[in-house]
């Protein structure tokens, strides 16, 4: 993994979090930007999954490749969920939904992270 890329998810989610949070904030219900915003923080996470592939197959991959593979589809998965389920609810806990996935987005780089350098 690079530094720069998980850095650069986790800046993205606590941005989206924040937004988010805002929403909370005034009652307001999820927004189609904001998706879009989860969506390219989804992009910045498949790229990252293309990187790691690559160290992978040339030798510098994590110590435990099925516990770093099982944390990475979860974080695939969490953001297209949370999108899905905003999009059906209506209300503010559509925002509240997305400040979870986003901040556990991030958490999960943090893990992703301490497992591909051996911790």
């Amino acid at each position: 993994m690079i530094l720069a890329l998980l850095l650069l998810v986790v800046a993205l989610c606590v941005v989206l979090a924040g937004w988010a949070g805002w929403f909370v904030a005034r009652d307001r219900a999820v927004i189609l930007n904001q998706l879009w915003g989860g969506a390219v923080i989804e992009g910045v996470v498949l790229i990252q999954g293309v990187v790691a592939i690559v160290l992978g197959a040339t030798g510098a991959g994590a110590d435990d490749p099925l516990l770093f593979w099982g944390y990475f589809a979860t974080t695939l998965v969490i953001l297209p969920v949370a999108a899905a389920w905003a999009f059906a609810e209506r209300t503010k806990w559509s925002s509240v939904v997305l400040l979870v996935a986003s901040l556990t987005v991030a958490f999960l780089q943090w893990r992703l992270w301490q497992i591909w350098m051996g911790a």
